[in-house]
């Protein structure tokens, strides 16, 4: 999923990336940027102990800069390996652990890694659309749904 996001960056122009998507007010990057930051935010709550409104804000402080194709991309890349590590790393009490979550609750890490893999496919399947639709492009090697089976998204996508 965050592959397909950091593909889809890359089809992108800089300019594109401050247009506005239409089903709120965001911009193409902002949309980018969360599909990323939010599994990224999942993995720190086994360090941070949460992932709370207050630990969205500080994220989306440290991020603020995280701006064009390039670092967009550097970005996805940097959490795609950090969780990749995390899940290999065998942790089990740092999997295990319980965090209060904006999302889910009090939920394990890896229920809330799980929970947020969800809403940030809803979110990528948006860009997908936005793509085709607001910007004209199709997305070269999409993520499938055969490689998003099992994962739960809304039936709406808007």
């Amino acid at each position: 999923m965050l592959n397909g996001a950091i593909r889809a960056t890359q089809q992108l122009t800089d300019v594109q990336l401050q247009q506005e998507v239409p089903w709120r007010p965001w911009s193409v990057r902002d949309c980018i940027v969360h599909i990323i930051s939010f599994p990224e935010l999942a993995w720190l709550s086994h360090k941070q102990g949460s992932m709370t409104p207050d630990d969205m804000a500080a994220s989306n402080v440290r991020i603020k800069d995280v701006a064009t194709v390039e670092t967009i991309s550097q970005y996805g890349q940097r959490v795609m390996a950090d969780i990749d590590a995390f899940l290999k790393s065998g942790n089990d009490p740092s999997f295990d652990r319980v965090v209060p979550a904006h999302y889910g609750g009090e939920v394990t890490v890896v229920e809330l890694l799980n929970i947020i893999l969800s809403h940030s496919t809803h979110h990528l399947k948006q860009m997908y659309w936005h793509m085709e639709e607001g910007l004209g492009i199709v997305p070269l090697n999409p993520v499938t749904e055969a490689q998003t089976e099992g994962i739960v998204t809304p039936e709406a996508l808007i």
